[in-house]
């Protein structure tokens, strides 16, 4: 049951990962949710071939919402938060 419930949460967590280039470009706040999934991400690429990062993206603010999310996720994942 575990392991169903968390290939479950890889899938619905992944499916919101860029999967190319999109015609509107990412800032801050699609960063920091990038951010926020990276680990399920990187898993989906490793299995199915998924974008971890936005192609379009807006450059600087980007990079800092997805620096931003993935240390929230990093303090959350450690159990200090």
């Amino acid at each position: 049951m575990k392991i169903g419930l968390f290939l479950f949460l890889i899938l619905s967590l992944t499916s919101c990962a860029p999967a190319g280039p999109t015609e509107s470009e990412y800032g801050f706040f699609g960063g920091l949710w990038h951010g926020f999934i990276i680990t399920f991400s990187l898993i989906g690429y490793l299995i199915f071939e998924i974008g971890i990062f936005a192609e379009t993206n807006t450059g600087f603010t980007y990079y800092l919402g997805c620096g931003i999310g993935m240390l929230i996720m990093s303090i959350i994942s450690l159990g200090k938060l």
